[in-house]
C-alpha cells in the first residue's frame, strides 16, 4: 500500500452507528426504572380509589354433619 491510501483510509470520516455497550445499559437501566415508577404511580392511584366495602360481617355458620373425615 503506499502512503496515500494509508493516508486516505485514516483520514475518511466513519459514522460510528453502533451503540456501546455503556450506552446500552444506561438505556435498559432507564427504561426499567421508568416501569418501575410508572408502576408505583398506578398503584398509588389505585390506592386511593374507595372501593364500596360490606358494612356488615359476613358469618354463615356450617353444622358438623357436613364434615366428611377421609382416612
Amino acid at each position: 500500500m503506499s502512503y496515500f491510501e494509508i493516508n486516505k483510509r485514516y483520514m475518511q470520516f466513519r459514522k460510528k452507528t453502533s451503540i456501546g455497550e455503556s450506552n446500552f445499559l444506561i438505556k435498559i437501566l432507564i427504561r426499567v426504572s421508568v416501569i418501575c415508577f410508572i408502576i408505583f404511580v398506578v398503584l398509588m392511584l389505585v390506592d386511593r380509589i374507595n372501593f364500596p366495602a360490606p358494612k356488615k360481617n359476613i358469618e354463615k355458620i356450617i353444622p358438623n354433619e357436613n364434615f366428611k373425615t377421609i382416612n
